[in-house]
Parts: structure tokens; sequence; C-alpha cells
């Protein structure tokens, strides 16, 4: 199939970008990556009278490390995620779940940025911000913003954007634990397909040998990514195979989860507490193991 008509524009800077946001408004749509958008268009469920590309603004490609945390460009393609050694090192994370987003085609033209502004529940890196708490900058003619990510992502494919704001940035806190383990788990009915449900978790383990710090998000099983609050509660406890069977009947009792094509309400509410307790579980290993090779 084929797309409707459009206008294209190619800006060469974010203050050309921005106004004609500013002049289009609604009529327009962003092309970054286009892994997302195009597939839309060609089967016309959008339909924007203006196209606007980003793919010119290089001062939106960067990867920031510093010990505040990281600043990462919204143009950043995913595959420089994926290869960065300073992120890998600095929010592992994040690296972790780099690779299950679709192939390395999809991957080399993907951008952190249009995944994190697509909003969709069941994506990779809007569950990894909110795991980490982490935010986003939203840009306009008028100045700055950033949003936590929590606050940010509001329904399916539903953001906090207001009319004439770009994402241009998303930042992670720094994470300062020296024993630190992080796993990212998912299950698709097909291979690098769509995730039925996922969980990404991070785990730091402290001198006495009790959990330092868990950190939790799910994916797939609500209408934007899912903070577990209870994951707070681990800290001070040994990561003992009863504590993560507990979180996840906890899980369980807590999120809920819809029917859709892909799979059952309750199918996923299985996959939300069996997939948070094996990401708790193998975070955990990966941070003991880290100990015992310091």
């Amino acid at each position: 199939m084929k797309p409707s008509p459009f206008r294209y524009l190619k800006p060469a800077s974010l203050e050309e970008t921005l106004a004609y946001l500013d002049q289009y408004g609604s009529e327009c749509a962003l092309l970054a990556g286009g892994q997302s958008l195009v597939p839309m268009m060609n089967f016309r469920l959008a339909r924007p009278d203006v196209l606007v590309d980003l793919n010119g603004l290089d001062e939106l490609r960067r990867i920031e490390v510093d010990d505040l945390g990281v600043t990462i460009g919204a143009m950043t393609r995913q595959c420089e995620i994926e290869f960065s050694a300073g992120l890998r090192a600095a929010v592992p994370l994040l690296v972790e779940a780099t690779p299950l987003i679709g192939h390395f085609q999809i991957r080399s033209r993907g951008t952190i940025g249009g995944s994190v502004a697509h909003a969709d529940p069941a994506a990779e890196y809007p569950t990894v911000l909110v795991a980490l708490a982490g935010s986003v900058v939203l840009t306009s003619r008028f100045g700055s913003r950033e949003v936590p990510a929590e606050a940010f992502f509001r329904g399916p494919f539903v953001t906090a954007l207001a009319p004439g704001e770009l994402c241009t940035a998303l930042r992670l806190p720094s994470q300062p634990w020296a024993r630190r383990g992080v796993a990212f788990l998912e299950v698709t009915r097909r291979h690098r397909g769509v995730a039925l449900a996922g969980a990404a978790a991070e785990v730091s383990i402290g001198a006495d040998g009790t959990i330092e710090e868990a950190r939790l998000a799910l994916a797939g099983v609500g209408p934007c990514p899912v903070r577990v609050e209870a994951a707070a509660g681990l800290r001070g406890q040994l990561p003992v195979e009863k504590v993560f069977e507990e979180l996840a009947r906890e899980v369980r009792r807590t999120v809920e989860p819809h029917d859709d094509v892909h799979g059952s309400a309750e199918f996923r509410l299985h996959l939300a507490g069996t997939l948070a307790a094996r990401a708790l579980r193998r975070a955990t290993n990966r941070a003991l193991d880290e100990e015992e090779g310091s």
C-alpha cells in the first residue's frame, strides 16, 4: 500500500523544526527512524498533511555521560546505544534491553526518541525509563521542560507532549552502586516480535549481602509501563527465593492487564508475576557474580 499525499520538509536545525511544528501543528508528523510511522502511513492509519524529517538534526544525536547521569539525544540510533561502552558502564539496563528491539536492521534506523515518543506500552525503552526514574526533555519555541517518565506516558500511544513540542533528549540519573546487576526479560509469540509482557530489573547488593536497592518495571500489562513499587520493599532483605516468589504474588495482586488479540488478561497476569521474579533473580545473580569477581 502507499501513503496518502503529503508535503515533505527536511529542516536543517532544531530552530527550523520548531518553527514548522508551530506553523503546522497537528497537521504534521515527525519522521525519526520511521520504523513505526512509515508502516502506519502505508496502511493509512496515519495521514499527515506534512511530514517533517528530523534526520538532518545532528545536534539531537549524542550520548553524554557525567557524574549526574546520562543524557541521550532523541535522534541517537538504537544501534549506537547497543554498542556504547559508556552507556554499558553507566546504565547497563538500557543496553541490556536494546537487542530485544526487533532486528538489527530496525535498530540501525530506529531512534530512542522515536521509540519513547511513540509510547507503545509494550516497548523496551519506555519501560527502562520508568524503571530507572528517567525523564524526557521536551522543547518548543518557548523553551524546554523536563518531564519524569511516569508522568510522560499517559496511555497507549499517548504522552505529555504538548502542541508545538518535540522530544529532544532522554535523561537517566547516575547509578552509583558498585555491586549491581540488571536484567530485561520478555515473552513474544515470535522471535523479535511485540512483547506480550516484559520486565526490566536492576538490583544492587550491599556489603552485608542484603539487597541495597531494587527497581522493577513491567511492559505490556497496562496502558503504560508499570513501575512496581513493591520492589523498593526488598531493601535490607536477603536475596532468597521466597522473597522473589512473594514479589511475584504481589505483582499479580496489583497489575491489571487487558485482553487483546495477542493474549488474554489472565495469561498476561501470569506472565507479569513470572517475569518479575525471574528478572529480579537474574539481576541479583549478576550482582552477586560481580561481587565475587571484584
